[in-house]
């Protein structure tokens, strides 16, 4: 399994965010990259709080994933797997739109 999974990510990023990650998933942003990574998945661990929330801590693993081989695999595997059941998601939910109508 490639970075196709992670590429697919990016693409559904908004406009403003998509250079953003594109610019921390580039080779020479690893020492801002790798500290963002462990404080998202430090505040994440703290998602019950209102200002913080649960969604860092994969935020944060896709991120270490870029410097920690043994991260690669898994992250993107549940990537993939939560992509594709997004788009299964939506397909289900615009089907039965149009069929209502």
């Amino acid at each position: 399994m490639a970075d196709h999974e992670l590429e697919r990510l990016v693409a559904r990023l908004p406009p403003w965010a998509r250079p953003v990650v594109e610019w921390l998933l580039r080779p020479q942003a690893r020492l801002i990259r790798i500290p963002a990574a462990v404080i998202l998945v430090a505040f994440g661990v703290l998602g019950f709080l209102p200002v913080l929330g649960f969604w860092m801590i994969p935020l944060g693993g896709l991120l270490l994933a870029q410097d920690l081989p043994f991260l690669r695999r898994p992250m993107l595997r549940g990537l993939e797997v939560a992509l594709d059941g997004w788009d299964a998601l939506c397909r289900r939910l615009h089907s039965s739109d149009t069929k209502g109508r």
